[in-house]
C-alpha cells in the first residue's frame, strides 16, 4: 500500500514573539499567538479569521517542540473552517522543520470534503514567518 500527497495548500504565518513560561512540570511552554496567516491553493485559499489563534509549543528535556495548533480560516468564499493540528520538530538542531498532522472542520456544504480527510505539514520558520506545504494524505 502506497502512501499518496495530494497537494492542498501553502500557508504564511506570522507569528508573535512568543510568550514563555520556563521552569513549568511538563518543561518549557511557549505560546506563539498568530497575528496573520493566509492560505494559497487551487483546493484551499483564505485568511485568519479573528484573534484566536495561537501555537502551544510545549519544549520538553531533550528539546524536541511538540507543537498543538489551533486556528479559524476564512475562506475566500465566506466559509469559516477551524482547523486544529499536533506535530513535533527538533529543536536542537537550528533550522530544523516543523511537522504536522492538520485536521480541519466546517458545517459549510462546499467544503465538508475538508472534514473527512487527514492532511500532513511541513514547515520553516524565518524571521517569525512560518511557511507550510499542506497536503491531503491519500
Amino acid at each position: 500500500m502506497t502512501v499518496e500527497l495530494v497537494p492542498l495548500a501553502t500557508a504564511r504565518i506570522t507569528l508573535k514573539e512568543p510568550l514563555i513560561l520556563e521552569g513549568t512540570p511538563m518543561g518549557t511552554r511557549m505560546i506563539f499567538e498568530v497575528s496573520e496567516a493566509e492560505y494559497f491553493g487551487d483546493r484551499l485559499a483564505g485568511k485568519l479569521k479573528g484573534q484566536a489563534a495561537a501555537d502551544w509549543l510545549l519544549v520538553g528535556p531533550n528539546n524536541v517542540g511538540t507543537l498543538d495548533i489551533r486556528a479559524t480560516l476564512e475562506t475566500h468564499d465566506g466559509a469559516l473552517i477551524y482547523s486544529a493540528y499536533k506535530g513535533r520538530t527538533d529543536l536542537s538542531i537550528a533550522g530544523s522543520p516543523i511537522y504536522v498532522a492538520p485536521l480541519y472542520e466546517t458545517g459549510d456544504e462546499r467544503y465538508l470534503w475538508l472534514s473527512k480527510i487527514q492532511c500532513v505539514a511541513k514547515g520553516i520558520v524565518e524571521d517569525n514567518i512560518l511557511n507550510y506545504e499542506i497536503y491531503e494524505l491519500k
